[in-house]
């Protein structure tokens, strides 16, 4: 006898509740928690995960459900580490998974043990109810994405490709709710940015603290974030965020109707986010229409009462899809002179999807017209990176769709609730998308 839908969503509350009362923060990492109870839950179902653990407790869970070789597969993966928190700063414990005024609260809410949370219980419902697919079903729960996937999907890329090798990808960033001027949107990511941490490094005279100069290191570091801080790189304007803005401008009425496509006038891109556009949505389409940097961590010094020869800084680069890592130190270049040095540390590159038109995008999109007949679904460019660059890397097309709602009065906004204080989840909405998501892979299957 099936189990009512109810209690199918009550189970998986109840699992994402224990998955955030596991301490699964990267660094330092420690994903076998994760992995030991999402392998007893599926074993429990009669399904046979396997573990990887290319370093000691930094765990990757991928579980198949065999299909009938009709289809190619489908791959449902996300991330079980989680960032680092202040628990000071927080109104509930990030690691209690307690519920307030219907949200469930703890790091991980939103990125991404829901989305771990809900690919397992439809993988158990999917076993419970002996479906037959017409292509397998993979999930890989994996280690190590907020330090750059190294011990989690790049490791299975690339040296157990076929556990994880898929024609379609469904991942985290897309299918949560998104209200401008009152319309209601579905972002479904399909592109994303690419990596470069960079060391911007400034030289110059040392000598004793009591005597400054004009020559001094931390001087020309501070000069140079300075202008890194108030200027915008160049604007390139990507196929996707092009669909986007178009899109969403012809879903809105004056003025935002005529703002939001000249915003694709390099000319204009600039002028319309510095004195146009609020802060909120000015920053997010600042992001996605250029190159960025941003300052985070500053290395120099010796002693209080000594000027250091050299001084420098950490820079978290983004770069969009087509350009590489010397594009962006070349642009900082531009505007920075021979004030300071740069050092390519670490890159990747950002993911987009030439045309996001394919079986799963029509299943996603007929799927929230059935459960939304309101909300517009939205091709969508993340300003981060996931896990989705290196499964890219085997032939899957790549989506970010992890559906939730949040009501508008709440005035919840879920680009705020990623890596930030009081991360949460609205447990109704998280409901409805386990729906959506489980409807979705039926279309598919």
């Amino acid at each position: 006898m099936e189990r009512p839908w109810d209690r199918v969503a009550d189970d998986g509350v109840d699992l994402l509740q224990r998955l955030l009362r596991l301490d699964t923060r990267n660094p330092p990492g420690n994903e076998r928690p994760a992995a030991d109870l999402l392998n007893s839950e599926l074993r429990a179902v009669g399904l046979e995960p396997r573990l990887f653990e290319p370093m000691p407790d930094r765990v990757s869970l991928v579980c198949r459900i065999q299909g009938t070789g009709e289809l190619p597969p489908l791959l449902l993966a996300g991330h079980t580490d989680v960032v680092p928190f202040e628990e000071a700063r927080w109104d509930h414990p990030p690691l209690g998974g307690e519920l307030h005024d219907g949200y469930l609260f703890g790091r991980g809410a939103i990125d991404m043990k829901n989305h771990i949370a809900a690919c397992a219980t439809i993988m158990k419902l999917l076993a419970e109810r002996g479906i037959k697919p017409r292509r397998d079903i993979i999930f890989a729960a994996v280690a190590d994405e907020e330090e750059g996937c190294t011990w989690g999907s790049r490791y299975l890329v690339e040296h157990h490709p076929d556990e994880v090798r898929a024609e379609f990808m469904i991942g985290e960033i897309g299918g949560f709710t998104q209200y401008i001027n009152g319309v209601r949107y579905y972002p479904i990511q399909i592109a994303e940015k690419g990596l470069v941490t960079l060391r911007m490094i400034a030289r110059g005279a040392p000598g004793h603290g009591s005597m400054p100069h004009r020559d001094m290191a931390m001087t020309r570091l501070g000069e140079a974030l300075a202008i890194l801080g108030s200027r915008h790189l160049p604007v390139h304007i990507t196929p996707t965020m092009e669909r986007f803005l178009r899109t969403v401008a012809a879903t809105q009425a004056p003025p935002t109707r005529w703002v939001l496509p000249q915003l694709l006038n390099p000319r204009l891109t600039d002028v319309l986010l510095d004195r146009v556009l609020p802060g909120e949505l000015r920053n997010v389409l600042s992001a996605q229409l250029h190159n960025t940097v941003s300052a985070t961590m500053i290395q120099g010094g010796l002693k209080f009462n000594v000027i250091p020869g050299e001084a420098s800084c950490t820079l978290d680069g983004r770069i969009l899809p087509g350009q590489r890592a010397e594009d962006l130190v070349r642009e900082l270049r531009a505007l920075t002179g021979d004030r300071v040095e740069y050092e390519i540390l670490h890159t990747t590159q950002g993911m987009e999807l030439p045309d996001p038109d394919s079986a799963l995008y029509r299943a996603i999109t007929e799927t929230l017209g059935r459960h939304d007949p309101a909300g517009i679904p939205l091709p969508y460019l993340v300003t981060g990176f996931t896990d989705a660059q290196y499964f890219g890397r085997l032939g899957a097309r790549c989506y970010g769709f992890s559906p939730l709602q949040f009501p508008e009065a709440h005035k919840v906004r879920f680009a705020d609730l990623f890596h930030g204080h009081n991360e949460r989840i609205w447990v109704e909405g998280w409901r409805w998308g386990l729906r959506v998501l489980w409807d979705t892979v039926q279309r598919l299957i």
